[in-house]
């Protein structure tokens, strides 16, 4: 049995468009391609350190290639390093964040020591919270008895985790290529121990 049409003769179909819609539609510009939004990376560290953290930081980030097109730097200055976590989280939830690099500078005494430490728990909290990385940057005030050298480190370990927070967003350590990299990476540093 063929099936009927339910559209009499001389009916439009009510899907059906007219030829003038055809060439209005057709006449439609394409929607512009929509832009990518920079990505975002937060600097927050402390008014009570010895060195401007900060500072080496974000100089580290200025230099890397994609500044200012492919990212953007958010920075934060917070009293103390008890302070770093929550604000590392507002940098993520508020400023749009993709990675956070976390800079403070612990003194000599014990109780600097465990403060600092429930600080960098109060960070692994955040990080969880968000699932976003913080990278926790401590210079400790007894690293260095000699204040260049203390100046020195400083500067370097504020830079290297910078530079790895650019590294973790953009250039990912995989598995095919990661001997290469990792052995360039580790160049940076004094390098692997060897044993006996």
């Amino acid at each position: 049995m063929p099936v009927k049409s339910t559209v009499r003769r001389g009916r439009v179909p009510p899907y059906t468009v007219s030829a003038k819609e055809r060439s209005d539609v057709a006449k439609k510009k394409p929607t512009p391609a929509k832009t990518v939004k920079a990505l975002r990376i937060g600097v927050v560290d402390t008014m009570f350190a010895r060195y401007d953290m900060g500072a080496s930081a974000r100089a580290e980030l200025e230099s890397c290639s994609g500044f200012g097109e492919s990212f953007t730097v958010v920075s934060r200055t917070v009293p103390g390093f008890k302070d770093l976590a929550v604000a590392a989280m507002n940098m993520i939830r508020q400023d749009g964040c993709a990675i956070v690099v976390a800079l403070g500078m612990p003194g000599s005494a014990p109780i600097d020591k465990q403060c600092a430490h429930e600080a960098s728990r109060a960070s692994c909290r955040r990080k969880l919270m968000t699932a976003t990385p913080i990278l926790e940057v401590f210079v400790h005030e007894d690293e260095s008895d000699d204040p260049d050298v203390l100046a020195k480190v400083f500067d370097d370990r504020s830079r290297k985790h910078a530079r790895n927070a650019y590294w973790m967003l953009f250039d990912p350590i995989n598995s095919a290529d990661a001997p290469d990299k990792a052995f360039a990476r580790a160049s940076m540093t004094p390098g692997p121990l060897k044993g006996d």
